[in-house]
């Protein structure tokens, strides 16, 4: 296969393109950010993220601020708990639902790396 020179010869100093395939993270790993990028694809929940990145809530007070359905709610809040990305402990009668370290330091690297224009 014919490949561009400068892109040949950079590849022969890293050692081929076998190290870029032993470099990639095992399929599991793959796996788990598929899951975490699908998690954070949708707006709803990167909002839910933010919301309970402020203050943990019951679900009652995350439909209030969200407008949201309870059945979507619930969809949505699976699927950010399926991505490690929230919890959800019973308190009394309430699921009380707050982030994971994981979400905080996303949260920390969107707010102060992340600004997008409308449109974009």
């Amino acid at each position: 296969m014919e490949i561009p020179e400068p892109i040949r010869e950079s590849l022969e100093e890293i050692g081929g393109i076998e190290s870029i395939i032993s470099s990639l993270p095992p399929e599991e790993n793959m796996k788990g950010l598929g899951r975490l990028f699908q998690a954070l694809s949708d707006p709803l929940r990167v909002r839910i993220l933010f919301i309970l990145g402020r203050h943990p809530l019951c679900v009652c007070l995350i439909k209030e601020i969200t407008s949201v359905p309870d059945s979507k709610l619930s969809y949505h809040l699976n699927i950010l708990k399926s991505a490690g990305l929230i919890t959800g402990e019973q308190e009394g009668n309430w699921i009380i639902y707050r982030t994971t370290d994981l979400a905080v330091k996303i949260l920390g690297m969107c707010s102060e790396n992340v600004v997008l224009e409308s449109g974009q």
